[in-house]
């Protein structure tokens, strides 16, 4: 009987998702039921709207430093903001307060090669501090521990992951490391053990694409470290060229951390539905240091804040809850604390979680979590039930004629702690850093050989970085799977209304977008 029912939802998205793309001439849009049936609600977000969202985020950043991150007053701004409007449509809206470990570098931190020849690095190019660096400014002998020169064909190394690979190091000599085996934090405080004034750690130094390449300049953390020393990652080239005997170089690094920093998870449930059956929505909220967010991932919460703003109008069958995540950037931290503080019971009552992590990359792909994994890419399938998410979103972009293809669990956003208590997660990813391959190009428009998002965590995430047209067709996304799961009797999660549940209302989606959204 499951089967059956969960099969009339997903014909029903022909209607709920019948809507006039954008820029497309209507002759393309599938539209086998452009009136919806009697009695149906219709849940009109407007991409305008959702744009006027990241205005007013962008606005917040450049009055906050030109950065909404967690534990700075833009991202503080950004809560307060987003609770607002919430509070004004009718949700019952918590801020959760939570101590997390804040970390900026202030200034330009310094890496150069003092001898046998004199160089300057660059940063973010060349180098980068590592996340929960120490602070100082140090010239001393550069000492390699361990390092394999050149790389081996597959990665292997071990450098400076035991206290046996320090036997023999200088005090007060910088550590040159290799990355490999370990993290870089038990890398770091192996190195301070032993007395060094400061830690290198280089990329391995083995060709790949996308993630697997190693050569690039290491953009790592040391999680909740508690160095006292400078530390950097950098590219294979510089490593290797700081490891020639004779090196001498000069490592700088001004960095702020409090350890107890306070955030806010911020949560809105709504009045209406079943509160044992929960549908819920979730994005963070924060930045990184560097940029105001406006894609990453300003895109994402701007969408599920005006989808919320919408679907509070009349009863539904099942609670929607909508959640906006603080210090996802430092490790999903806001999302992890909020799972892991909920008791069991709590927990089961979660049908459902669907997440929205940059769903306008300028460059971008329309990605659908590989709830089945079958692609056979990373990560396995998701818990049982994430399967029919990826469905209702292919569905949903074979309506309206949208190409679209898998995209791993890959643990980088917040639906990682829902999946590992095993709430069925599901959502969209439109690229980050990735590149966009020849094939992609073909297949969605776009530059082959550019990453997805070549503002990805720079300050240069404005709203010039926005594809407006990926932002409204994943807007109707995601409008259209809370109009089928707020009033679906049957949800991913294994739950079916009891018979006493008040019959549901069907709902329509049409996205009120208008052409001049994409000029």
């Amino acid at each position: 009987m499951r089967a059956r029912a969960y099969k009339g939802l997903l014909a029903a998205i022909t209607t709920v998702s019948a809507v006039t793309l954008p820029g497309v001439p209507a002759t393309a849009v599938v539209s086998p039921t452009p009136v919806p049936a009697k009695g149906a609600r219709s849940l009109p977000v407007d991409v305008l709207a959702v744009k006027r969202h990241l205005e007013r985020f962008q606005q917040i950043a450049v009055a906050n430093g030109g950065t909404r991150a967690a534990g700075t007053p833009g991202y503080d701004a950004s809560a307060e903001y987003v609770a607002g409007k919430l509070r004004a449509a009718g949700y019952k809206v918590t801020l959760q307060e939570f101590d997390f470990p804040f970390f900026r570098v202030i200034g330009t931190p310094t890496l150069a090669l003092v001898s046998p020849t004199a160089r300057s690095y660059t940063p973010e190019t060349d180098f980068r501090p590592m996340t929960y660096s120490g602070s100082g400014n140090v010239t001393a002998a550069v000492q390699p521990v361990d390092v394999v020169l050149p790389p081996s064909a597959e990665p292997s190394s071990t450098s400076g992951c035991e206290a046996a690979d320090y036997v023999g190091f200088v005090r007060g000599n910088i550590a040159l490391l290799q990355r490999g085996t370990c993290g870089f934090r038990v890398k770091a405080e192996l190195a301070e053990a032993a007395g060094a004034s400061g830690v290198i750690i280089f990329n391995e130094g083995q060709a790949g694409t996308g993630t697997s390449d190693r050569r690039g300049p290491l953009n790592g953390s040391l999680g909740d470290a508690t160095t006292h020393i400078p530390v950097v990652g950098t590219t294979f080239a510089v490593g290797q060229e700081l490891a020639r005997p004779g090196s001498r170089a000069t490592l700088a690094v001004t960095a702020e951390s409090d350890p107890h920093r306070k955030t806010r998870n911020v949560i809105a449930e709504s009045r209406w539905g079943d509160p044992g059956r929960v549908v819920m929505l979730g994005s963070h909220l924060d930045s990184v240091l560097e940029g105001p967010g406006v894609n990453d991932n300003g895109s994402g919460a701007a969408a599920v804040l005006e989808t919320a703003l919408q679907a509070n109008a009349a009863p539904t069958r099942n609670r929607l809850r909508f959640a906006f995540w603080g210090a996802e950037e430092l490790g999903l931290l806001g999302s992890q604390h909020y799972v892991t503080s909920l008791s069991q019971r709590e927990r089961s009552k979660i049908k459902l979680y669907l997440n929205f992590d940059m769903i306008a990359s300028p460059n971008h792909v329309y990605g659908i979590y590989d709830g089945d994994d079958s692609d056979h890419v990373g990560a396995g399938a998701g818990p049982e039930g994430s399967d029919k998410i990826e469905k209702l979103f292919e569905t949903y972009y074979a309506t309206l004629g949208q190409p679209y293809k898998g995209t791993d669990f890959t643990g980088r956003s917040d639906y990682g702690p829902f999946i590992a208590v095993g709430i069925p997660a599901g959502g969209l990813f439109t690229g980050a850093e990735g590149v966009k391959s020849a094939e992609e190009a073909v297949t969605f428009g776009g530059q082959a050989g550019v990453a997805y998002d070549r503002c990805y965590h720079q300050a240069c995430d404005t709203l010039a970085n926005v594809n407006e047209r990926a932002l409204a067709v994943n807007t109707g996304a995601i409008a259209t799977a809370v109009a089928v799961y707020a009033y679906s009797p049957v949800l991913p999660g294994g739950s079916s209304a009891s018979a006493a549940t008040a019959a549901p209302r069907r709902m329509a989606v049409v996205p009120a977008w208008e052409d001049s959204a994409l000029r």
